[in-house]
């Protein structure tokens, strides 16, 4: 039985005044549930989220990751920094990432084997854009985003990992997938992953991320192939967050 995980994804949103109202809202709204919980708050603040979260069952994460273990790389943060601040988590390939920083499969792949040499647990973000979607491609797109990975760091890997399918056209723009139409594209992707091996495939938890709302969480979790959410504007209020975090549960 897959454990379900919601992660909330704070973008480039927060303060220390707020981020601490909101940690500690969810750390005490969270602690009896039996589903994962994460947060992802901006660079800036993972020394704050890591003290306030000491002893709480809400793991860290980061946004983003350097492929790169160090170097002359202004600008950027490695795997290994991001442990030293007590994160587990780390997504790699956001929408956002791939589409205003030209981040392609290859270095998304990379980022993903950096995480995971640093004992980072890489949530993959994959998804289709809404003319991949009306062209009928979404299945092409993500099984290459997936296959990119797995050709760079073998299908085992993605035992220690996390996938989350965020169309690019649902993530910010109050359209969400339906049900079904999620849970079509996380079947594909674990039968993706089944044809290489069943096991890992099996273990594998695939989140969906795309304005998911508590109005709509019970229905989009309730999916056989959903495992969770990756969450974005909803993971600043706490009511709603936590809200999504009991449909998890």
């Amino acid at each position: 039985m897959r454990k379900k995980l919601v992660a909330g994804n704070w973008k480039m949103h927060g303060s220390l005044q707020q981020n601490a109202v909101l940690l500690e809202r969810i750390k005490s709204g969270v602690a009896e549930l039996d589903c994962a919980v994460a947060v992802c708050p901006p660079y800036p603040y993972l020394a704050q989220a890591q003290a306030l979260l000491m002893g709480s069952v809400v793991g860290l994460g980061a946004q983003s990751v350097s492929e790169h273990a160090s170097g002359a790389f202004t600008g950027e943060v490695a795997a290994d920094m991001l442990r030293e601040f007590g994160c587990r988590y780390v997504l790699v390939g956001h929408s956002e990432r791939r589409a205003l920083y030209g981040e392609s499969d290859s270095v998304v792949a990379a980022k993903f084997v950096a995480a995971q040499k640093a004992g980072l647990l890489p949530v993959l973000c994959v998804g289709e854009t809404l003319a991949e979607r009306e062209a009928g491609l979404t299945a092409l797109a993500v099984s290459r985003q997936i296959g990119a990975v797995i050709e760079s760091a073998g299908v085992a890997a993605l035992a220690s990992a996390v996938v989350a399918y965020e169309p690019v056209w649902a993530i910010g723009t109050g359209v969400t997938a339906s049900p079904a139409q999620a849970q079509q594209v996380h079947a594909a992707i674990r039968a993706q992953v089944a044809a290489l091996d069943g096991d890992v495939a099996d273990g594998l938890r695939v989140l969906y991320g795309g304005s998911v709302k508590p109005q709509n969480a019970v229905e989009l979790f309730a999916q056989p192939d959903v495992d969770g959410g990756l969450i974005g504007g909803a993971a600043l209020v706490a009511d709603d967050f936590l809200a999504i975090c009991r449909a998890a549960n």
